[in-house]
């Protein structure tokens, strides 16, 4: 069974930085797309960012020029590079691994933003 796990969640202060990690038990090669999902209190699941297997990216428009998600296939690991965060960045975020019909999610890991 493949495994996500993501860490390097907090607390920050606005305008502060994070990086968050997802570590696959898979090359993250074999992956069609690697995503960062957020939850915040409350409210649903949303998408964050997205990688291809070619390095190809995207992002929402709340985070562009903030977040930049990265892959790095000799360690099996996704980044997600959080810069000048605000309050509303507050959420658990997921990691998620798309191989072809089948998807895959971590556990999550808490990222909190204090005004």
């Amino acid at each position: 069974q493949v495994q996500l796990v993501e860490s390097g969640g907090g607390l920050v202060q606005a305008g502060g930085s994070l990086r968050l990690s997802c570590v696959a038990s898979e090359s993250t090669s074999s992956f069609n797309v690697m995503a960062w999902y957020r939850q915040p209190p409350g409210k649903q699941r949303d998408l964050v960012a997205t990688i291809s297997s070619g390095g190809l990216t995207s992002y929402v428009d709340s985070v562009k020029g903030r977040f930049t998600i990265s892959r790095d296939n000799a360690k099996n690991t996704v980044y997600l590079q959080m810069n000048n965060l605000a309050p509303e960045d507050t959420a658990v975020y997921y990691c998620n691994g798309r191989r072809f019909v089948k998807v895959y999610w971590g556990q999550g890991t808490q990222v909190t933003v204090s005004s």
